[in-house]
């Protein structure tokens, strides 16, 4: 194993290697200038993250023993409570006060929607998980025993026909029109800045008229409409042509909702990372989501293709300005807890890098890929 001396650290020289030629590059952020603040707050950091730690097990340790103490014994709730203030693992209670926050993301202020964890480790789970803000509502009960009934190999359309019904009830529910029902509409189109429903030549409007937000194609032969319910899309495909879309009565050929809005990149419980390389393939990974050109060969039922992340989903407002919806879900990055520690970078003291520290810098410098889209500086962040 090759080690490089830097700043009083001993660092896995690939790991060096892949900070200063794959990550700093293109965040305006100069190798040496890195590592001179990196090894400087770690050696401040890392004395401090020893000494809690420390505290940590010594409070255990003090648990463990009352435990042992009192044993087969009816636990005096009270008593219990003093002996836990007694050790500092409870404190006393201070103040009330107000925490305000600013620029948190709408994915966590104000939209409810499902949350997945990935495996960092994985570049193919984690494709899967940060495009899942996406989804076929129609694949998704197709395919699974939410509606009864075998799957087949083959396509089944009685099953099919099944699903669409099923769907078709869901949008009665949930963007229900002014009268009639989704099963009886043969057509759709834009009419002064409102989507119109047809019913053997009837026009039927939406109950909610705000629940329409946009559209793509001509206003008389849409290929998709945009809806939203509960602060959450949905888009619907119109396609006559497509083998769905040739047996529904309004020729939809697919029901695409907005699902898992946030995901969690996990460096932690679901990925096992005990030395440089490891972190490498990590942080490489991190690195790929960050700057948008993540990639993994795939193949399914013999055909060979590659998944990458999902572009920006674009529509036409009802008002024929141009919408712009995120297509992938906000991903957020789980480093490892402060009592990890990792062989990959060795302090002064001949002690091993905590794990937490290593994973929030690096994690931070490759995420300056992204924010270079958000006209965020990377001094800013360095100072």
């Amino acid at each position: 194993m090759s080690i490089t001396e830097k700043n009083g650290l001993k660092i896995n020289t690939k790991l060096l290697d892949f900070v200063n030629n794959e990550i700093i590059p293109g965040t305006r952020i100069k190798s040496e200038e890195f590592w001179t603040s990196f090894g400087k707050i770690v050696h401040e950091l890392a004395p401090i993250n020893k000494k809690l730690i420390q505290k940590r097990e010594d409070i255990q340790k003090k648990i463990d023993e009352w435990h042992k103490k009192y044993k087969g014994k009816e636990l005096d709730k009270k008593e219990y409570l003093e002996f836990l203030k007694s050790i500092s693992y409870i404190v006393e209670e201070k103040d009330k006060f107000n925490i305000e926050t600013t620029n948190v993301d709408d994915e966590i202020a104000t939209i409810a929607g499902p949350q997945l964890v990935v495996p960092v480790d994985n570049a193919r789970y984690a494709l899967n998980a940060a495009n899942a803000r996406w989804g076929s509502l129609y694949d998704a009960l197709y395919g699974t025993d939410v509606i009864p009934g075998n799957k087949e190999k083959n396509f089944n359309e009685q099953r099919a026909q099944t699903v669409i019904a099923y769907v078709r009830k869901f949008l009665d529910e949930t963007i229900p029109l002014e009268n009639g029902s989704w099963n009886d509409i043969s057509r759709m189109k834009i009419k002064d800045s409102d989507i119109v429903f047809l019913v053997d030549k009837k026009e039927i409007y939406l109950r909610n008229k705000d629940q329409f937000i946009g559209y793509n194609g001509d206003k008389e032969k849409l290929i998709s409409i945009l809806f939203k319910n509960n602060n959450l899309h949905i888009d619907i495909l119109i396609d006559p042509n497509h083998f769905i879309g040739k047996i529904d009565k309004a020729s939809i050929s697919d029901f695409i909702v907005e699902s898992a809005l946030s995901t969690i990149i996990d460096n932690e419980d679901s990925v096992a990372a005990v030395d440089a390389e490891d972190k490498i393939k990590c942080y490489r990974n991190w690195l790929g989501l960050m700057k948008g050109d993540l990639t993994a060969n795939m193949e399914k039922n013999g055909k060979k293709f590659v998944r990458k992340l999902n572009p920006d989903r674009t529509y036409i407002s009802k008002d024929g300005n141009k919408i712009s919806l995120h297509g992938r879900a906000l991903l957020l990055n789980r480093n490892v807890g402060h009592l990890m520690t990792n062989p990959a970078i060795i302090l002064k003291d001949g002690t091993e890098i905590p794990e937490g520290i290593m994973d929030a810098f690096i994690a931070t410098l490759c995420a300056l890929h992204d924010f270079k889209n958000k006209k965020i500086h990377a001094q800013d962040l360095f100072i």
